[in-house]
């Protein structure tokens, strides 16, 4: 539990809005050429095609995964969602080449922190795709999942998801 002055404690919000953790075309996960993302085994969410190499905290949390080799990161808000960004598709065969974390586990984070940079243009060039999927874990304890209608996002500013508790 979150505390306030004096002692009070402050409930966890029941409802997050999650920003676009980076700029580019919003995609529905369906469309991510690859069957873990696309079929929903990881969870439902969207998924991102960059227009930037740049990563940014789409919650108020915690890191509470950054994978040794900076493609994926996974945060919890404060409902207690679990959301994981996966950087691009096969970019774990990379070995965090062109990758650069701004975090490290335990770190705590606001909406629109720098999480991690990357080369795009070596993305593109050695990864199978620069899709970024943005997925809600552990959607079976969380309540609803709102896609927002939006085509084109820019980093940190518009919201993309609202992820209730149960």
């Amino acid at each position: 539990m979150l505390k306030k002055l004096f002692g009070k404690k402050e409930e966890a919000p029941k409802t997050v809005s999650a920003v676009a953790p980076m700029s580019g075309t919003v995609k529905s996960l369906e469309e991510v050429p690859d069957p873990v993302f696309s079929q929903m085994m990881m969870g439902d969410g969207i998924a991102i095609d960059p227009t930037v190499g740049k990563v940014v905290s789409p919650v108020d949390g915690e890191i509470m995964q950054l994978f040794p080799t900076k493609h994926a990161v996974g945060i919890k808000a404060k409902n207690g969602a679990e959301i994981l960004i996966h950087i691009g598709l096969e970019t774990v065969s990379m070995n965090g080449e062109g990758f650069e974390a701004h975090i490290s586990e335990g770190s705590k984070v606001s909406i629109g922190d720098p999480l991690i940079t990357y080369d795009l243009e070596l993305v593109k060039e050695k990864a199978k795709s620069t899709i970024t999927p943005i997925i809600i874990t552990n959607g079976d304890d969380m309540g609803d999942l709102v896609k927002k209608d939006v085509a084109s996002v820019t980093a940190g500013k518009e919201e993309v998801l609202e992820i209730s508790s149960k």
